[in-house]
């Protein structure tokens, strides 16, 4: 009898679990953010069958191939020829998942990484090797060359519509992600979706504890949840923050706010300030494009060392720029932040006379 009152005190915490989720769903997504009916990724797509019902051949499909006016992103998936060529390999894998879904011959939802691209989110680090689908139905499909399928249960909430497709919702695709890719890309596609408000870390946690917390694979998500950070503005960002972690490096603070020397409020991209530090993470992209009209790249550059001027006079405190170069290869990394930490802290001791 004991157990089976245990048993029957775990069912009903989950259905307490379960009702929270679908009411925090209910209330409304922060943000729909559904890729625009023009992008790239979301390019028509033909299966061999709608193409020989229209007036093609094989022999005709195939000399469009050749010719370049047809691409196939699959077998019996034709893509026009030109737009393919000017895609990345991360857009073709987005195309992919497409033409994979349109294919399956039962229903399926696009999960763990397939859902990532079709959200904008940031492919970085993850498996573009095989599209992943869900099946509704529990069953794990036949082996198919480029496709996982994944059998877990879906609840009502986690399966959203976006662009005419069925996607796994942010909450579970977030999970999903960080039982299939490395600590730190994962950290990257959940973060994401919390700084761009998809989702909240509350609620990806509540899906977690409510039935995905023994999953296969789930070493990481713990790791993964207690990192994630919606204040975290980037995917440089997200990597030096794995990189800290796994380093075993102080965690600095991401956005902090100081005031430099001509009063104005200035935010950090992280901070130390026990260390009298911080850090300027260079994304990819920073310097790219100008942030104001009419500059260059040099301007943007300059502005930027006369700010770090302003807050090094305001605060005493040291700044170390952190490129994407530096960023893949932490150990090196690791061991310039370590020293750079030590001097700034004997420069903090007070020389004896």
């Amino acid at each position: 009898m004991p157990e089976k009152s245990a048993e029957i005190s775990r069912a009903q915490g989950n259905a307490r679990k379960h009702a929270r989720l679908k009411m925090s769903v209910a209330v409304g997504r922060m943000q729909s953010m559904t890729l625009s009916f023009d992008d790239s990724r979301l390019t028509p797509i033909a299966l061999r069958k709608e193409l020989l019902d229209n007036g093609h051949s094989d022999r005709s499909l195939a000399q469009a191939l050749r010719t370049g006016a047809l691409a196939r992103p699959r077998r019996g998936a034709y893509v026009d020829g030109s737009l393919w060529d000017g895609l990345s390999e991360e857009d073709r894998y987005a195309v992919r998942c497409r033409a994979a879904y349109r294919q399956s011959k039962t229903d399926v939802v696009l999960s763990h990484v397939s859902a990532v691209p079709l959200r904008d989110g940031p492919l970085w680090g993850l498996d573009l090797a095989e599209v992943h689908l869900s099946r509704p139905d529990h069953r794990t499909g036949r082996r198919e060359a480029g496709v996982r399928q994944h059998s877990g249960k879906l609840l009502d909430a986690d399966v959203v519509t976006e662009n005419g497709l069925l996607l796994t919702s942010p909450e579970r695709t977030a999970v999903e992600v960080t039982t299939v890719a490395p600590m730190v890309a994962a950290l990257g596609v959940v973060n994401d979706l919390l700084h761009r408000k998809i989702t909240t870390l509350e609620r990806v946690k509540a899906r977690y504890e409510l039935s995905m917390e023994q999953w296969p694979n789930s070493l990481s998500t713990q790791a993964v949840l207690r990192l994630a950070d919606p204040r975290i503005e980037s995917l440089a960002e997200s990597l030096f923050v794995g990189v800290a972690w796994l380093q075993s490096l102080p965690m600095p603070i991401p956005q902090y706010e100081v005031t430099d020397s001509e009063g104005k409020t200035r935010r950090l991209d992280f901070a130390l300030p026990e260390f009298g530090v911080w850090f300027e993470i260079d994304g990819k992209v920073k310097y790219e494009r100008p942030y104001r009209v009419g500059e260059t790249a040099t301007d943007v550059v300059l502005r930027e060392k006369r700010r770090q001027e302003r807050i090094a006079e305001a605060t005493g405190w040291r700044c170390m720029r952190i490129s994407w170069a530096d960023l893949q290869d932490p150990v090196r990394l690791a061991a310039r932040i370590r020293a750079f930490l030590e001097s700034a802290m004997t420069a903090q001791v007070p020389r004896s006379a």
